[in-house]
């Protein structure tokens, strides 16, 4: 339990740490903000029953965690005005698809 929670909380902070500090040197500080600012996506978690559940498979159950959800991030890369808080969106997903697979 203690190396899927590093995993994935490891994912959520220091990958887009890593990826603001790599790609976005002139502004990193703002860009990482922006980054963690997408995890409000969680919010859709306050539908569910439990809200909680560690055993759980965001992806495709809560709906910014949909399918649907994943293409509208991905199509939010194309234009610049959009493109930090798509790559922040998609990180999200990638770390909570990681709770799929473990």
């Amino acid at each position: 339990m203690f190396i899927k929670n590093f995993i994935h909380y490891g994912f959520h902070f220091i990958v887009p740490l890593g990826v603001a500090f790599l790609f976005y040197k002139k502004n990193w500080t703002l860009v990482y903000l922006l980054f963690i600012g997408t995890m409000l996506i969680d919010l859709d978690h306050l539908l569910a029953e439990p809200i909680f559940d560690s055993n759980r498979c965001s992806i495709n159950f809560h709906p910014l965690h949909s399918w649907y959800a994943i293409g509208c991030y991905l199509f939010m890369i194309i234009p610049k005005k959009t493109r930090i808080l798509a790559i922040g969106l998609l990180i999200h997903i990638l770390a909570d698809s990681i709770d799929c697979v473990l």
